[in-house]
């Protein structure tokens, strides 16, 4: 493989390129297409960054729960483990997202990982647990929701299906989507510091 740089330090392509060769076959061709996908997306606008990656994930990981990827019932899967399995849950589209956006340069602040309760089917449909990723063009605006359910990019005032339980990223945690909440996230959300070494360890920031 061959990595160039990208217009960001949130991404290290000689250390991603390592961890992949390491886990086999199915995680280098992986990499090498998210490699190719983020480098064309990083010479776009932002918004249009945003699309590309929600469309990579999107298209390329089939759904499937923890337990049937995994063997137990909850499990945080790093990007590139994400990519060797080529299966996943909701929380493995997002997080996987978020880095792979943070590689191409959009910056943290603009980034939240946002547990919802999830109305499937309509408005009389059961709620379900679920994580989406959601990306802040200004401070105070309504962000763009990437989701594995619909994927379409919508803003989050059409997705009223979803109703925001708390969100956070690397530096902050919130009630629902707004108030920021005391304490460190790293530290109250264990999946989210387990999975936020092993992206480091494979070149993420």
């Amino acid at each position: 493989m061959l990595w160039t740089a990208m217009p960001s330090q949130a991404w290290d392509g000689r250390r991603f390129t390592a961890a992949a060769q390491a886990r086999g076959p199915q995680a280098e061709a992986g990499a090498l297409a998210l490699q190719s996908w983020l480098e064309r997306a990083a010479r776009q606008d932002e918004k249009a960054r945003v699309h590309s990656i929600n469309v990579f994930f999107n298209r390329r990981i089939v759904f499937q729960e923890d337990q049937g990827v995994w063997g137990v019932e909850d499990y945080w899967a790093s990007p590139l483990e994400l990519l060797a399995r080529g299966r996943g849950d909701c929380e493995d589209y997002a997080i996987a997202k978020y880095f792979s956006l943070l590689a191409t340069g959009v910056q943290l602040t603009k980034l939240r990982l946002v547990y919802v309760q999830a109305r499937l089917g309509g408005a009389t449909g059961p709620l379900q647990a679920h994580l989406v990723l959601a990306y802040y063009d200004t401070p105070v605006g309504d962000p763009l929701i990437l989701d594995n359910l619909v994927t379409e990019l919508r803003p989050a005032a059409r997705r009223s299906d979803l109703t925001p339980v708390f969100s956070f990223n690397s530096e902050g945690l919130w009630q629902g989507v707004g108030v920021k909440s005391t304490g460190d996230p790293i530290a109250r959300l264990s999946r989210w510091r387990d999975v936020l070494s092993k992206a480091r360890a494979e070149g993420f920031q």
